[in-house]
């Protein structure tokens, strides 16, 4: 048995869909804060249980026979060490064979102040004794790409990145990966750095969507607490523009950039292209 956790978020989904093309539906478990958000799953077999990485009576009752757990890494930056800490101890509890955690790329060494939830997460499995394989993932291109139509509407792309090079990868790359940890023998023990085939700087980003377009954008470079004031007048929460300037400041020292290919020789087969994604996201904004 195969228990995704955050299996009702964009990455969570993902997984299951890919699972499902790799396991048995029966075998496949969706835990949930709330399982009325994945009745779709449930409608086509996929057993779905309740799990609030803040109650762990429920997380004991969710991973009840798992054999395998994903951790996929919680949303809530600031608590995610308590509240995976929660995860690791009810699946040692549970005796799961192998437990994934969806890290973040280099966390040992990463300049992005994100990866220190990760690392201490890392160290917490590390101490449990459970086997595990640590997915330590890159950015999500969807990320960058989401701020498409605001360059489009006033010909800038904002960033804090300067030349750094970005190896992101489409968030459905990720999820084949973990779901080919999850279903191929001998993963205890492995570490992947996950990021994809293509590396790329945001004016380089600027002038490909510049390119499909048709239209004037050009990349502009501002100190990190400029950027989060930026995004924070477009609209965005504190805490989420704070994630995303730190990060592109991050980016700047080389922390979103790997050039291993570990990501396209897991999942067999190249990352999802950047002119293919910047092309879909430009026909869906339309």
């Amino acid at each position: 048995m195969i228990v995704v956790t955050g299996a009702s978020g964009q990455l969570g989904r993902l997984v299951i869909e890919a699972l499902l093309q790799k396991a048995p539906t029966e075998e496949i478990v969706a835990a949930v804060r709330n399982p009325r958000r994945v009745d779709e799953f449930l409608a086509r077999g996929v057993q779905v249980r309740q799990a609030d990485y803040d109650q762990p009576e429920s997380l004991a009752a969710a991973f009840k026979g798992a054999d395998k757990l994903l951790l996929i890494s919680s949303s809530e930056v600031g608590r995610r060490t308590p509240q995976h800490r929660a995860v690791i101890t009810a699946a040692k509890a549970a005796g799961v064979g192998l437990l994934a955690y969806t890290s973040i790329l280099h966390a040992d060494t990463s300049p992005l102040p994100l990866a220190a939830e990760h690392k201490e997460t890392e160290s917490l499995i590390r101490a449990s004794g459970l086997p595990a394989v640590i997915l330590r993932n890159s950015w999500y291109t969807e990320n960058y790409l989401a701020g498409i139509p605001a360059a489009l509407q006033y010909g800038v792309l904002l960033g804090s990145a300067g030349e750094g090079r970005i190896a992101s990868a489409a968030r459905a790359d990720y999820a084949e990966a973990a779901a080919v940890a999850l279903t191929r023998d001998n993963q205890v023990g492995r570490i992947y750095e996950l990021a994809g085939d293509e590396s790329y700087s945001l004016d380089e980003l600027a002038q490909a969507i510049a390119r499909q377009s048709g239209k004037a954008v050009v990349y502009r470079n501002l100190p990190g607490g400029e950027f989060r004031g930026a995004l924070i007048d477009a609209g965005l929460p504190e805490g989420l523009a704070t994630l995303l300037a730190e990060s592109d400041v991050g980016a700047s020292k080389g922390g979103l950039f790997d050039d291993s290919r570990q990501l396209s020789r897991l999942i067999g087969r190249p990352t999802t292209k950047l002119a293919a994604m910047i092309s879909q996201k430009l026909a869906s904004a339309a």
